[in-house]
């Protein structure tokens, strides 16, 4: 049976192992909001870069504009995302903004990668 109580300091694989409802839920918002927040960035780079590239053709300079213009937008929606579901999180008893964390996300993904690995590093000898 599923446990409804708030982890604390355990990875999402923990979590999951561990079937802790909300613990999977406030990271995988945490997370979800780290990568919309990335490829908007990543995508206000590549607009960038298409309308340098753009050689003055109208046609490239329009789709250049309306990526750096999407991207702005999903920004800005990532941000109130980020508002929104840490105001109504707290009314819910979900701390989701202390998920928001560059270091746990690479530990998980280390995590992640070592049991895929069967628990040992590789070595290229």
């Amino acid at each position: 049976m599923a446990s409804i109580s708030g982890g604390g300091n355990q990875s999402i694989v923990e979590a999951a192992e561990n079937y802790e409802i909300l613990e999977i839920i406030n990271r995988g918002l945490a997370y979800a909001i780290i990568i919309a927040g990335f490829l908007s960035v990543v995508f206000i780079f590549v607009g960038g870069i298409s309308f340098i590239l753009s050689g003055g053709q109208e046609d490239k300079i329009k789709s250049a504009v309306s990526t750096i213009r999407y991207a702005i937008i999903g920004l800005i929606i990532t941000i109130l995302a980020t508002v929104i579901i840490g105001t109504v999180g707290k009314a819910m008893g979900l701390d989701i903004i202390r998920y928001i964390n560059f270091g746990d996300i690479i530990d998980t993904i280390t995590q992640i990668t070592s049991q895929a690995d069967g628990g040992g590093s590789r070595t290229l000898n």
